[in-house]
């Protein structure tokens, strides 16, 4: 499986963002091996909070929240997905599956080693990261859904993601750092814009970006239903501690957090919330203030 691998000198002097790399190999399910890039901060016997972005982000989207983390004496564990951030990336784009995305992080997350795991995610860092929950329900002490879902294709779809699936594979020049500001209520300054588009030095090396949106379960008939629905099965017993923190302005995954909370176990009787102020990109608007909440409700459960 042929990869492209961005430059380090794409990721020199990005604002507040100081983490030095960590890289694991996993296999690429072809016989080779693809290179994963993760933030690896604090105590090595702290309990690890799994911070799982998604599209078209990188673990650059939570540089705002891993000093809370570590404040308060856990392990921030960041990665880059496939295709993103200083992890590898494919440019052939038939190459990207939900179930390769799942077992691509699977892979990361078993060479990792990581148990008792506080799961933070959102948009793809919980299509992806739920599947880890479901596969090791075990590894999990706690999970935090934010602006994410794991469609199985049974329900209506917003009207904004069609357009923005659409979108994502005919613009003529995807800039991610763009549509990481699209989707947040704060204004980014060019230098953190110029830090979202780091990854992608050329076209080649977007194809994940492009395709992701359109790899979201949208019918029952899609490869990637049934598994989410397995998925559904483990997640619905899933009794240890599950929270939501949406945003309030989020059109994409607007009341999404409705529904876990009816259908996961450890949902019941949590203090569910409403982040404030914050877009889709809510590590972004309010990442300290989201930080807090998480270790705020940590600490109780």
């Amino acid at each position: 499986m042929k990869s492209l691998r961005t430059p380090d000198q794409r990721f020199q002097n990005l604002p507040g963002y100081p983490y030095q790399p960590n890289y694991l190999f996993i296999p690429d399910g072809k016989g080779g091996e693809l290179r994963v890039h993760y933030v690896d901060e604090g105590p090595r016997d702290g309990d690890p909070v799994l911070l799982m972005h998604g599209e078209p982000s990188w673990s650059y989207l939570y540089r705002k929240m891993i000093p809370v983390f570590l404040d308060a004496g856990y392990r921030a564990v960041a990665p880059d997905l496939v295709g993103f951030g200083r992890s590898d990336k494919l440019p052939d784009r038939k190459e990207y599956t939900y179930q390769r995305n799942v077992d691509w992080m699977q892979a990361w997350l078993d060479g990792m080693g990581l148990e008792k795991i506080t799961l933070v995610c959102q948009d793809w860092g919980g299509l992806i990261g739920l599947r880890l929950v479901a596969n090791h329900p075990d590894r999990f002490s706690r999970v935090v859904a934010a602006n994410t879902g794991l469609p199985t294709g049974e329900t209506r779809i917003t009207d904004a993601f069609l357009k923005w699936r659409k979108f994502s594979l005919e613009v003529p020049d995807f800039d991610a750092g763009f549509i990481v500001a699209m989707g947040c209520r704060k204004p980014l300054t060019n230098e953190v814009i110029a830090a979202y588009n780091a990854p992608f030095p050329e076209d080649a090396y977007k194809e994940g970006a492009r395709i992701l949106p359109s790899l979201v379960t949208i019918s029952p008939d899609d490869p990637s239903a049934s598994a989410n629905q397995e998925a559904w099965k483990v997640l619905s017993q899933f009794d240890k501690p599950f929270i939501t923190m949406f945003s309030d302005g989020d059109p994409i995954t607007r009341g999404g957090d409705q529904v876990f909370q009816k259908k996961v176990a450890g949902a019941k009787d949590q203090p569910h919330t409403t982040i404030k102020g914050g877009g889709h990109f809510l590590q972004e608007d309010c990442g300290e203030e989201f930080a807090g909440e998480i270790v705020e409700w940590m600490a109780k459960f």
